[in-house]
């Protein structure tokens, strides 16, 4: 018999979003983990907040929030509140009973600064690495490290002369002027974006088109590919190798002597020798043709070099997922520290992923 399509709304409803989201959810182990990183934040966030007042919207919260915008590839805070005003899935993962309203799209605006000085990124990046160290899924010996570029908020006008000798003609388009860069040789020395300063004009090899940008530095660990330390600087050609030494310096996750794999970029001299003075052995893919590679016979000949090179490439599985899922590929933010704090609490989701992925399986060696 046909049932009859009948418009009326029900008035009242009799089941909680936790009865609502199934069982086998992918969202509730990753709940699970972000409660309990959320635990541990938990004396920091008071310390960010006024003890007399009107009670904010908890943090934790915002945070669960944000983090479905980075799980599920929601482009902006305000598609983010129209998903949360009717989706019950993203109502549950956040805290929020069905009756609730929404929260207006500058909550995130005025509470993002209050975030960053808090350094809340950085707190629930190590949150959840504890957990992961609590599940023995790091190794603590073997890692990687590797760079990739974040398209920055500024579009290729914006990047001008510094200090200009003759004045600006009246655009025809004040939103979108007409600007001719044909024959004059635009540099980072001479030349800063108006949009945003911090970003630097650079490709990654020969004939690619040169985008203003930012570099994500990312280190590795071989065992299970969890990413155990993050940086953000403004893109340029040493970048990598810096934010190399610095993070294999100053991560929690390492034993006093440990091995590093990476791509030919690191292979110079000045790189290696400052990894081999940090307690590194560099697993470095050696730079030939050119000139004379800095990694020689006493690291290339024993077997780890080349296990270390086979495990590096999974480094670029952290970046493809960035880019593609995590809203990496081009910041919408502005200055380095907005973009850095976003690229670490989108590397944090992605642990988050790797880590459920892990624990449903048994880990894989």
């Amino acid at each position: 018999m046909r049932g009859d399509d009948r418009q009326q709304e029900a008035m009242f409803s009799y089941l909680s979003p936790e009865a609502r989201v199934p069982r086998d959810h992918p969202l509730r182990a990753i709940r699970q983990l972000v409660d309990r990183a959320l635990t541990e934040l938990s004396p920091r966030f008071t310390r960010l907040y006024a003890r007399v007042g009107r009670p904010s919207i908890p943090p934790e919260q915002l945070l669960r929030a944000l983090l479905l915008q980075v799980l599920y590839t929601v482009r902006s805070e305000r598609q983010l509140m129209e998903q949360l005003d009717y989706n019950i899935l993203f109502r549950w993962f956040v805290g929020l009973n069905l009756d609730e309203p929404v929260w207006a799209v500058t909550v995130f605006t005025k509470n993002r600064e209050r975030l960053l000085a808090g350094d809340i990124a950085q707190g629930f990046f190590h949150a959840v690495l504890g957990e992961a160290e609590r599940r023995h899924l790091l190794s603590q010996e073997h890692f990687t490290v590797d760079g990739t570029l974040v398209q920055a908020w500024a579009g290729q006008k914006s990047f001008q002369r510094r200090a200009r000798q003759r004045p600006v003609p009246h655009p025809d388009d004040p939103g979108n002027p007409t600007i001719n860069f044909h024959g004059e040789q635009r540099t980072n020395a001479t030349h800063a974006s108006r949009t945003d300063p911090d970003a630097r004009l650079t490709k990654r090899g020969p004939g690619q088109e040169a985008r203003l940008a930012y570099q994500g530095h990312v280190l590795m660990d071989n065992r299970h590919g969890l990413a155990v330390a993050t940086a953000l600087t403004p893109a340029s050609g040493t970048a990598e190798r810096e934010a190399a030494v610095r993070l294999v310096r100053t991560t929690h996750y390492r034993h006093e002597r440990i091995t590093l794999g990476a791509d030919k970029g690191y292979d110079t001299r000045d790189c290696v020798a400052h990894l081999r003075a940090a307690g590194v052995t560099p697993h470095v893919a050696q730079q030939l043709g050119r000139r004379r590679s800095a990694v020689d016979q006493r690291t290339t000949r024993h077997p780890g070099y080349g296990h270390s090179q086979r495990r590096r490439k999974r480094v670029e599985e952290i970046f493809g997922w960035l880019k593609t899922i995590g809203l990496q590929r081009q910041t919408r933010f502005r200055g380095v520290a907005r973009v850095a704090w976003m690229f670490t609490f989108a590397t944090a989701a992605y642990n988050l992923i790797r880590m459920n992925h892990l624990l449903a399986t048994g880990g894989v060696p």
